[in-house]
């Protein structure tokens, strides 16, 4: 699912402390940079949300774990 980016989900995410990127997620190997299931993980990254204009993509795979 991707979503506009917008003023109150940058504040909510900052609020709840909300994860959502690779390098949150338990299947992200941050050694090798990439998802243990081979997933691409360009649009998921969370240097990618520093551009206001980058709209939101969750991964269905996403685990916190």
């Amino acid at each position: 699912m991707e979503i506009p980016q917008d003023d109150t989900f940058r504040e909510e995410r900052k609020r709840f402390r909300l994860h959502w990127n690779c390098e949150d997620c338990c299947r992200f190997d941050s050694e090798k940079q990439s998802c243990a299931h081979g997933f691409p993980t360009d649009r998921h990254r969370r240097s990618r949300y520093e551009n206001p204009e980058a709209s939101i993509l969750f991964c269905k795979e996403f685990d916190i774990a």
